[in-house]
Order: C-alpha cells, then structure tokens, then sequence
C-alpha cells in the first residue's frame, strides 16, 4: 500500500524552479489522497500565469511514479497569488489590490500600450484577476484598444468610479472623463491628483495585477506612481533600433533611482516575419532589447516581431492576443506575461538574486 508520507518525501526531491525550494517545504502539495496505486494532488502556484508549471507537472509526476505501487498520478493546479512585500510607510497598496506593475518606455511610439493591454490580457487568459490603469493622461488610447467606448463610468455609492470592463479586464481612463479630442493640458499637480483618484478613489475590487500604462518620459505621471503606491515592478518597452535606447535608458535610470525593480524589457517590433520567403527581416536596424538587456543585467522578457494585425487588432478593439491567439505576436505576450507574472512571485518571495534564466525565441 501507497502511503500519504512515501508521496510526500517523494516530492520532497523536487524543487520549485523559481523559489529553489522543495514542493512540500514551500506548502505547495495540497488535497493530497491515496487510494490503492492511485495518486492525486494539487500543486497551489504562485501565480497562475508560472512559465514553468508544465516542467513542475512532469517532475513531480515522474518523482511519485518512482513510489513502489503507484499506478496513476493525477496533478491538478491551482494559485494563490501573493500580495507584493514592497510595503512602505508613504507608499500604500490600495484595498483589494495585490500587485501593481508598470508598463513605461521613456520614448513614444514604441507600442507601450500595445504592450501594456496584451499584457493584462493574457494575465486574466491564465486565470489572474486583472486591471488596467490607463495613466497615460495626453494619450489616453486604452479605451479603444480595449473595445469600451469613452463614456463616463458610474459612481457607486461610496463615491468610487466604477471602472469598465471588457475582455475580463477591469479598465479606468482618462478617456472616459474628457471629451473626445479634447487636448488634456495639465501640470503636476493636477496630474499627481488623477492618477492618485485612479488608484484610491476606483472600485477594483480583488485583483491579483493591476497593470498601469504610463506616459512617455520621466515625469510627473511616473513619480506621481511611485509615491502614492508600492510598484511590484516595472516592464520596459523599447524597439530596436539605437535612436529609441537613449530614452529608454533614462527611464530605466529614474526606477532605478527610486528603487522599484526592473522585471524586464520587452523588444516591440524585433523585425518583420515575411509571409512570402518566410525570413524574418530587420526593419529597423539593431537590437535594442538585447542591448539593454546585457548593458543592465536585466532580462529580456520577450521580441514581438512587427505585423500590420497588431495595431488592426488594437483599432478593433481586440487584443491581438484574443483576435489571433496563435500568432507569433500573440505568443510572445503570452511569454512575456507569464516571465513577469514569475519574476514578480520571485521578489516578492525575497528571491530576486535567484530569477531562473530566461529564454526568448
């Protein structure tokens, strides 16, 4: 007979990849029962969106199968995601809100909000709960490329905005508070404001994410993100050519500077799969992502190669992640998504110096 403590030393040879600790150490095994040769468990992730649950799956599979008896192995998955352990005395985690990532570039057009949709998308995809903050306040295009059209939210009765939701995703802008094509010309203060009633004063409710796309630069909008609530972590987004590095890097330097984790950058853009030869080709020139990468010791979380269907989908209002799940684009999110979802389980285990090796393409 199988016993409950011969499947638990089993697995206790197994090692969470990430937080490079045993399965059982780290309280992952649960509803465990043995009937006869038949096993089955649960393995509770940190996050829903783990890049390496498949690998956990096979070697925890093949490490009970070694059980003298075992006959089956059924393993079922489920998360519990960690609120972040960043918590300071100026800087609060609003109610309900687990983790809050930020999505900048410090250059324009290099398809942040792109990034910053797909992104939330495929979080939720992976079973997260998910918001979108658009802080992006003199561009605020996440309406539309979230399909929701640019009307006022209601109020609730504890005066809080009720953010729109579509896609599964929660979503709060400014675009739902001015008129279309109206020009927002604000400084600081008033900047500083909105974003602190969009992360204070909104009805989230439980989130595991709450992704924010912030505006280009190093400004207000950012600092104003920084000192009203502990960031997770930032994603960077940059294209390859050399022109959008020297942007890209200030923005790097001001989280630096204020000490929020780089999770990664993300490469948009990395050339053009050609339907006809079906060879990639360099567009822009360079390889900015990889630069960035190796110059400051952050990890390349993914290269979206460029196609004319990703700005068509934003336009649509559909995510390229949900109108064509199984383009090369729609992957690379979906890989991206799942390494800063990993990385942010990561820090906020104390683990940072321990991230596993990331491998894009």
């Amino acid at each position: 007979m199988v016993t409950q403590d011969e499947v638990l030393n089993a697995l206790r040879q197994v090692q969470e990849p990430e937080l490079h600790k045993d399965l059982v150490t780290l309280n992952m095994v649960r509803d465990l029962a043995v009937e006869g040769g038949n096993v089955r468990f649960t393995l509770m992730l940190t996050t829903p969106a783990c890049p390496l649950k498949d690998r956990m799956r096979q070697e925890a599979e093949e490490a009970v199968r070694k059980v003298s008896g075992v006959q089956s192995v059924q393993i079922q998955f489920s998360a519990d995601v960690k609120k972040t352990s960043r918590l300071g005395d100026n800087a609060q985690l609003p109610v309900g809100l687990k983790n809050i990532i930020a999505v900048a570039s410090g250059k324009g057009g290099v398809g942040k909000s792109t990034t910053s949709v797909n992104l939330a998308v495929c979080l939720q995809k992976s079973g997260a709960k998910v918001g979108l903050l658009d802080a992006d306040v003199y561009g605020p295009n996440i309406p539309m490329m979230m399909g929701i059209p640019e009307e006022r939210p209601s109020v609730n009765d504890k005066e809080q905005l009720i953010p729109f939701e579509n896609h599964g995703v929660k979503v709060i802008s400014l675009g739902f508070l001015v008129e279309p094509g109206k020009a927002v010309i604000w400084r600081g203060p008033m900047l500083h404001g909105v974003i602190r009633q969009f992360l204070t004063s909104v009805e989230w409710g439980e989130l595991d994410y709450l992704v924010v796309d912030l505006p280009p630069g190093t400004g207000d909008a950012p600092l104003s993100l920084v000192q009203t609530v502990p960031l997770s972590g930032s994603v960077i987004v940059t294209t390859p050519q050399a022109v959008a590095l020297s942007d890209v890097r200030r923005s790097i330097a001001m989280f630096n500077e204020v000490r929020v984790p780089i999770l990664g950058i993300i490469e948009n853009m990395a050339g053009l799969d050609c339907p006809h030869c079906h060879k990639r080709i360099d567009l822009f020139g360079g390889q900015g992502g990889k630069v960035l990468s190796e110059e400051y010791g952050v990890p390349l979380l993914g290269q979206v190669p460029f196609d004319p269907s990703v700005g068509q989908s934003g336009d649509r209002g559909i995510p390229i992640s949900i109108a064509q799940p199984d383009s090369p684009q729609a992957k690379a999110f979906k890989s991206a998504a799942e390494w800063v979802a990993a990385r942010v389980s990561v820090i906020n285990a104390g683990e940072e110096a321990q991230l596993p090796k990331i491998q894009v393409g």
